[in-house]
């Protein structure tokens, strides 16, 4: 695919997607965490797709001899997950077009967290039945049709620019608010260049990491200059709820493998990654906000150069991340 087609399509999905929004009358943050779940179930089902043949021939092969597996082990092996049936995306496309598709929805995301555990409490399950209202119930059977769209062929790289995409312009459609979740691929882009990565930096941290951003444009850098996906190894957290199902599907969707703590936390008062010493550390907090925890870690171990006041988090953060660096 081009670039000049790859736009097109980016385009065109954001375009009639948000036109059923704008029908609907709904806000964007109630409307992002479900497109974006589903522009993961038709990944999921691509790439499942792609190399079903593939795992079909090496189930064959290995029955009944020494080396047998199941198709699920072969299946995490070959693409990194597996894709129950309930959760093809033909499945729920094909279903009627009536509330029912909602429970459809979710079941094949259930479906999903438990054949996956890495997946578990990531998807936004419960949040399809807002996209059937009582005067339009055929809205959610529209927004998954759109999704069809997605060419069969499409790789990794395009699904990753697709959900950056939507990530963008749910972002710019919040205003300010959009900045807690999204920081523009442009000004990442420039901060990973200035800091310029090499393979032996291994180690990436991102303490405030919204919806994984900085993981990503650093990914991109390590592969433009002639390393593989994967040369490094990255950390994130992240408060919010669904901010940090937003990374984790972000990840999956990038085929990045990304620790981002087990569950949603606040990097002050419960730090996920306590041990952690990082090569780089990118990140764009939410600095001057208040109150920050203060009062519960005035002896933390982290506030070498003094504590830091309580009228907002600036200094916090910034002897957060000393304290995460390793060594020169």
């Amino acid at each position: 695919m081009t670039d000049r087609e790859l736009k097109t399509l980016k385009d065109n999905l954001w375009h009639a997607a948000d036109v059923l929004r704008s029908g609907a009358h709904l806000a964007a943050n109630k409307y992002g965490q479900p497109i974006l779940g589903l522009i993961f179930l038709r990944y999921a089902d691509i790439l499942f797709k792609q190399h079903k043949d593939e795992i079909d021939a090496e189930y064959t092969k290995r029955l009944g001899t020494r080396m047998e597996k199941t198709s699920k082990e072969i299946a995490v092996e070959k693409c990194g997950f597996f894709l129950p049936e309930c959760a093809y995306y033909d499945f729920i496309n094909d279903a009627p077009d009536t509330a029912e598709k909602a429970d459809l929805v979710k079941k094949a995301m259930e479906a999903i967290e438990r054949e996956n555990p890495k997946m578990e409490g990531v998807l936004p399950k419960e949040v399809y039945a807002q996209l059937v209202p009582e005067e339009e119930p055929e809205l959610l059977s529209n927004i998954v049709r759109i999704f069809k769209d997605i060419p069969e062929n499409c790789t990794v790289d395009i699904f990753g620019e697709i959900y950056e995409y939507f990530l963008g312009n749910f972002a710019l459609a919040e205003g300010k608010d959009g900045g807690t979740f999204y920081t523009p691929a442009t000004v990442v882009r420039y901060m990973v260049e200035v800091l310029d990565p090499q393979p032996g930096d291994k180690k990436f941290l991102d303490p405030a990491c919204g919806s994984g951003g900085m993981f990503v444009q650093s990914e991109k850098f390590i592969e433009a200059h002639g390393h593989k996906r994967g040369a490094i190894s990255v950390y994130g957290q992240e408060a919010n709820p669904d901010t940090w199902k937003m990374a984790k599907m972000n990840m999956a969707i990038r085929g990045i493998d990304a620790d981002l703590g087990p569950y949603n936390a606040d990097t002050f008062t419960s730090d996920l990654h306590p041990t952690l010493k990082a090569d780089f550390i990118l990140a764009n907090p939410p600095f001057n906000y208040h109150p920050w925890g203060q009062e519960k870690l005035k002896e933390d171990k982290r506030w070498k150069y003094g504590l830091p006041p309580a009228g907002n988090a600036n200094y916090a953060w910034i002897q957060h991340m000393i304290h995460h660096l390793a060594p020169n």
